[in-house]
């Protein structure tokens, strides 16, 4: 399954969540996958896609980090599989 995870840094703040980053690393149990992220202009949120097959995996990640980061979870699918649904309905 794929999810986009919406972080939110505490009180806005980017520099505790790149540091433990650049000292634990991602900090991901096996069996998820980071897929690609993006960090909003004003470095508050990161948009973020991850893949498991077991959400345990993901809330396991993110316990890691929450005393850092508030987090929103969104299950996704792929665009053409979207488009796919659509055409077979």
């Amino acid at each position: 399954m794929l999810f986009l995870i919406i972080e939110h840094f505490r009180n806005g703040d980017p520099v505790p969540v790149y540091a433990r980053f650049r000292a634990r690393g991602r900090l991901a149990p096996d069996g998820l996958t980071y897929v690609n992220s993006w960090v909003t202009p004003d470095l508050k949120h990161c948009y973020q896609v991850m893949e498991c097959a077991d959400r345990a995996l993901l809330d396991a990640w993110m316990a890691n980090w929450a005393d850092l980061v508030e987090f929103d979870v969104v299950p996704v699918i792929p665009s053409a599989e979207a488009a796919a649904r659509v055409a077979t309905g």
